[in-house]
């Protein structure tokens, strides 16, 4: 019986191996409760695969593995599917702005790379586009609002999977 349940976790290893995760932020937050201040944290974090599926969500937990648990997991539920022209670069240029975060993607000749800074650089090598110009526009340095942005920019490219697939039909 000793051979099954390993056998499990090691499919179960398998498994989780199929994306990638990065932590962009790791907070300590406090609130007050009568007696004094209860503390916790808050982990951001992205999980993707480096194909086509990424996601962002927070994590909140007494400890920080707890709280980076809780953030991987949710963001695997809340994974978005880009279409990548070539397997490569976004279809067209798009300009996002929500709340104070703001950011352009462009799409570049292949060769040229990643040039992107900070969170938006995170989620875009985590959906595996490897040809971007991408340039998060002043407004806020929190790096939970700046993927966000980043993945709805990403998010705007979602139609054309609808389109391939009533080509198909």
């Amino acid at each position: 019986m000793a051979k099954k349940k390993s056998k499990n976790k090691k499919k179960k290893k398998g498994k989780d191996k199929e994306f990638d995760d990065d932590v962009l932020e790791i907070r300590r937050v406090t609130r007050v409760v009568s007696g004094g201040k209860r503390m916790s944290f808050r982990a951001t974090v992205v999980v993707g695969n480096r194909k086509g599926k990424v996601g962002v969500a927070i994590g909140k937990g007494t400890d920080v593995a707890d709280s980076i648990r809780k953030a991987k997991n949710r963001a695997k539920k809340q994974m978005i599917k880009v279409p990548l022209k070539d397997n490569r670069t976004v279809p067209y240029d798009v300009d996002v702005k929500k709340g104070a975060a703001e950011i352009r993607l462009k799409p570049v000749p292949e060769g040229h790379g990643l040039i992107a800074g900070g969170a938006a650089r995170v989620v875009l090598d985590l959906a595996g586009v490897k040809d971007i110009s991408a340039k998060l526009l002043g407004g806020t340095n929190n790096k939970l609002n700046n993927a966000r942005v980043t993945v709805e920019a990403l998010r705007r490219f979602e139609h054309l999977l609808d389109d391939k697939k009533d080509k198909k039909k």
